[in-house]
């Protein structure tokens, strides 16, 4: 038991450490104009979807990187259930594309098809997700 709380709590760690920095810093760029020229940039997009344009942040994130990022990314935005629902939706099928882009590589099949098919499939899930609820 005491060696299954320690690798919980050493999980628990790795994620803290990711979350709060990338929290503090979508939290810092809030109070700049960084955010909001982000914002304006990819409000039509994001709009598509039903969601608001500082949403793309957290979007790009977790589609680079991971979903923790784009969790810690989520959390100073404040967005509601419907907006959370739909940007993790999203995620969950475009999430981390360079490491898995990569794999798709190596395996010798149509890496930029399937890189583009599941952004596209992404903002599908969106938009039907923005008309459903």
């Amino acid at each position: 038991m005491a060696e299954g709380m320690k690798k919980g709590l050493s999980s628990s760690w790795g994620i803290i450490w990711i979350m709060f920095p990338v929290s503090l810093a979508v939290t810092l760029l809030k109070i700049s104009p960084v955010l909001g020229w982000l914002s304006e940039c990819c409000r039509p997009l994001m709009t598509l979807v039903g969601l608001r344009g500082e949403t793309a942040l957290p979007f790009l994130l977790g589609s680079v990187l991971n979903l923790y990022v784009a969790i810690g990314a989520m959390i100073p935005l404040g967005l509601t259930p419907k907006e959370t629902t739909i940007l993790a939706s999203m995620l969950l099928i475009s999430h981390n594309l360079i490491v898995e882009t990569a794999v798709i590589r190596g395996m010798d099949a149509p890496w930029a098809a399937l890189l583009l098919l599941r952004i596209l499939a992404a903002f599908f899930m969106g938009y039907l997700l923005s008309w459903m609820l």
